[in-house]
């Protein structure tokens, strides 16, 4: 059996987001067709070519450590995505399906912060100074992800849905 160390941690959990983020790329463009707003649509084909992005970085820091890129299923991924598909069924056409989407949307952003920053903050520890870059990078975008929905939530979809 393997050390059970910080480097096999950070390995399991690289594998664990790199599982996330193709799922999610099978799920953004389902939940630009069920959006309504233009904006809400652009917001989640914008995200879907910036995690293409994310993709081919976390295959980088496979590389850097020498591991073959891999998923390993994530469960809360799995799950905060089945919720997204909930609330395109039971709220397709309806005013609030985009106030539903951005707050699908971001309960991922919000796991994806938490796993990018984990994941920078031990490849600082672990002196991988190339893989903390890439992270970084990536773990920026979530956020400014994370706030582009926060504004479309509170400039139109939440209004929308709470006249209805």
């Amino acid at each position: 059996m393997a050390e059970a160390n910080l480097e096999k941690l950070f390995h399991e959990t690289l594998k664990d987001i790199y599982y996330a983020e193709r799922q999610i790329l099978k799920a953004l463009p389902k939940m630009a067709r069920a959006a309504q707003s233009s904006d809400t649509k652009a917001a989640f084909e914008k995200h879907k070519d910036e995690t293409e992005g994310h993709v081919e970085r976390l295959q980088q820091v496979f590389e850097l450590i020498g591991k073959r890129a891999q998923g390993k299923t994530c469960e809360a991924v799995q799950g905060l995505i089945a919720e997204g598909e909930e609330i395109i069924e039971e709220f397709k056409g309806s005013p609030a399906i985009d106030a539903g989407l951005i707050s699908a949307a971001q309960a991922v952003e919000h796991y994806e912060i938490a796993r990018y920053g984990t994941l920078k903050t031990w490849a600082q520890q672990l002196g991988l100074k190339d893989a903390v870059g890439l992270l970084d990078a990536t773990l920026q975008e979530e956020g400014a992800t994370d706030k582009k929905l926060t504004q479309l939530a509170v400039s139109a979809a939440n209004m929308k849905a709470k006249a209805a």
